[in-house]
């Protein structure tokens, strides 16, 4: 699946733009588009630090804003107003995308979005978590710095998906993301320096889908309970027995509700239901769930 791939008549197709983790690619959305079905156009770009595109240029200091022209640039060239996708890190891109060019979008689906400069405003809680994901980006830096980009990549994998997880991966699976890890500690800088005050998300009059693993982390879990408050117009679901990386151990049921969130925006329905619903979750993340048998 490429970034630029256009079908024959793709012209008339509902676009969809979903942006992938840290160290994954565009693979990890093959699920929902093969759910989408042949009504949509599917564009997965890559991020800086993947295969295909490479690595950052190192013109200047490294910025959200970076990672997400390639995004803008999709969007402000569609025809029509796009779903916007985005997982972790992906996550983080396609909210400061959003709010760009909020005009252009249909709607908003994020799964445990990466926004960690937000931890910085949410009480004790927030900084608990900030405190987690600053722990982890030093690792992952020092690691960088002295050239043990296999222990860094380790740790950060444990850390999400828990522990073992490392082990137990295929050794080409490791070499991919030894690989990547020079590019880890630039995004933890961009989403922990953006710059977005909470309150302009208050002005995201999109309709937005925020899901979460039921064993979401600390830090994602706090984000996601923030956004559901401050974005005007939500609809939150829990993804019972997954974690952070739903989208990927998860796909079937993740690409379900990410097909009836679309589908619900197409036929005009969902904008209605989500501004009754846009409170929710805001003290306790009391969400449905979605089982994956």
């Amino acid at each position: 699946m490429k970034a630029d791939l256009h079908r024959a008549g793709a012209e008339a197709m509902t676009r969809v733009i979903a942006l992938h983790c840290s160290g994954a690619g565009p693979a990890q959305w093959s699920n929902l588009a093969a759910s989408l079905g042949d009504d949509y156009e599917v564009l997965t770009p890559e991020h800086y630090g993947c295969e295909v595109i490479g690595p950052w240029s190192g013109d200047h200091a490294f910025t959200i804003a970076d990672e997400a022209a390639k995004t803008l640039d999709l969007i402000n060239k569609s025809r029509s107003r796009v779903h916007l996708i985005g997982h972790s890190y992906g996550g983080g891109v396609a909210l400061h995308a959003a709010l760009a060019c909020p005009q252009k979008l249909a709607s908003i689906a994020l799964y445990e979005p990466s926004a960690f400069h937000l931890l910085r405003t949410i009480g004790d809680a927030g900084r608990e978590g900030h405190a987690q994901i600053g722990g982890l980006a030093r690792r992952i830096s020092q690691g960088v710095l002295t050239g043990d980009y296999r222990s860094a990549v380790a740790h950060f994998i444990d850390y999400w998906n828990g522990p073992g997880a490392w082990d137990a991966m295929p050794p080409s699976l490791q070499k991919k993301l030894v690989r990547w890890a020079p590019k880890g500690p630039l995004e933890f800088r961009a989403v922990m320096e953006d710059a977005t005050p909470a309150a302009a998300y208050e002005r995201l009059r999109v309709p937005v889908l925020i899901m979460v693993g039921e064993h979401a982390p600390l830090p994602t879990r706090i984000i996601a309970q923030a956004l559901t408050t401050l974005l005007p117009i939500t609809r939150s679901v829990v993804v019972k027995g997954a974690g952070h990386m739903g989208p990927l151990t998860h796909p079937s049921i993740v690409s379900a509700c990410l097909v009836e969130h679309i589908s619900a925006i197409e036929r005009g329905q969902a904008a209605r239901t989500n501004v009754a619903t846009s409170r929710m979750a805001k003290p306790s993340l009391r969400m449905p769930q979605l089982t994956s048998g």
